[in-house]
């Protein structure tokens, strides 16, 4: 895996480099899912691809049950 590194801004913002936006499909407007873990954030664009990748994930679990148990897992 390749470092990158980037500049937060006075409002918070960083930018993405245009070929790892173009690798992952992120265009403008494009939702960035953003989670911490441990040290760590893990940014997650919100693409189809990865909408249709979630089918059938949370099969006979309502999407507030799943919600809830995924943030009882994170603490």
């Amino acid at each position: 895996m390749e470092t990158r590194f980037t500049t937060v801004s006075s409002k918070g913002q960083i930018v993405i480099p245009a070929e790892l936006r173009a690798q992952l499909g992120i265009n403008p407007g494009t939702r960035i899912a953003i989670q911490k873990q441990d040290k760590h954030l893990i940014l997650q664009p919100i693409t189809e691809q990865f909408i249709d990748s979630l089918m059938g994930c949370c099969k006979g679990a309502g999407l507030v049950e799943t919600r809830e148990r995924e943030h009882q897992d994170d603490e």
